[in-house]
């Protein structure tokens, strides 16, 4: 079976697309296309109701990639002898005390003994369960020191899209605070408190309605740093049950927020990696009337 790109022509749901795509194919066959090769958007997607739209673009997996991609519908989008980049889905956790949780790294782990690799994969940095995107892990405890002794001069840019509420003003800027955290999450100061200095530049992109389509790139990566300070802001983001408004009505199922670009400097080659991946088109949605 060969990598197939569909264009939706009518208002169709997933599994009807692959029955008609595939109409000699068996039903199992419909559920394994639907369980481990559909692509949207740069996401895997494994809802058999998923709702397509006219103009969208259906990815199915050929098996020349089969090897490319993890159980759990995790893409690998850049992998080489030292690390791994995936593209973590929602509601993930990168990494965990707890040997029973299902994690990115136990994910990648399997992934490794699957081909029947000696190495094991090793926590660079983190997003939070419900954010999406662009995620490094090391496959070795020495690739993850060197990232740690020297991650601001080797991670040189990353960058999230989030969906606010309402559009903050000016539509560019800075913001710095300091962050502490206490038992109900992270509070942000903007004065010096002795907590730690948070910095992320932002920039609207699209305003509609209720929402705006805000970029941010960070010089600093605290824990929650762009929830708590768009929040600060007055705009907070979308579906965040802790620094979100309470009364959440919007039309998204997920935290609104995605780390769509990632670049570093290979520590063992010393190249640039440039990554990046597609805004979800959950996100897109909202701004396309």
């Amino acid at each position: 079976m060969k990598t197939l790109e569909i264009e939706v022509k009518e208002p169709i749901k997933l599994l009807e697309l692959i029955e008609k795509t595939f109409p000699d194919s068996s039903r199992t066959k419909h559920k394994e296309i639907l369980a481990h090769r559909v692509i949207i958007a740069s996401r895997h997607i494994t809802r058999y109701d998923f709702p397509l739209v006219p103009g969208m673009k259906v990815v199915i997996e050929g098996d020349e990639n089969k090897n490319k991609l993890m159980r759990g519908n995790m893409p690998i989008v850049y992998e080489d002898r030292y690390l791994f980049v995936v593209d973590k889905p929602v509601g993930l956790l990168s990494s965990s005390t707890h040997p029973d949780d299902r994690t990115v790294i136990s994910e990648l782990n399997d992934y490794l003994i699957r081909r029947r690799s000696r190495q094991r994969a090793h926590v660079v940095h983190r997003l939070d369960r419900d954010t999406s995107g662009l995620l490094l892990v090391a496959k070795s405890k020495e690739v993850a020191r060197a990232f740690e002794k020297d991650w601001k001069e080797r991670v040189y840019d990353r960058a999230y899209v989030a969906v606010t509420w309402g559009a903050p003003v000016p539509a560019s800027g800075t913001v710095r605070s300091w962050l502490t955290e206490n038992e109900y999450g992270v509070v942000s100061s903007p004065t010096d408190n002795g907590g730690k200095l948070a910095i992320t530049n932002y920039k609207t992109l699209r305003k509609q309605g209720r929402f705006a389509l805000v970029q941010m790139n960070l010089e600093t990566g605290r824990r929650n740093q762009i929830r708590v300070q768009m929040r600060e802001l007055g705009h907070p983001l979308l579906q965040d049950p802790i620094y979100g408004y309470k009364d959440d009505n919007s039309p998204l199922k997920r935290l609104a927020l995605h780390a769509f670009k990632l670049c570093f400097r290979h520590p063992v080659t010393d190249k640039d990696i440039k990554l990046e991946t597609p805004f979800p088109q959950e996100f897109m949605a909202l701004f396309s009337k």
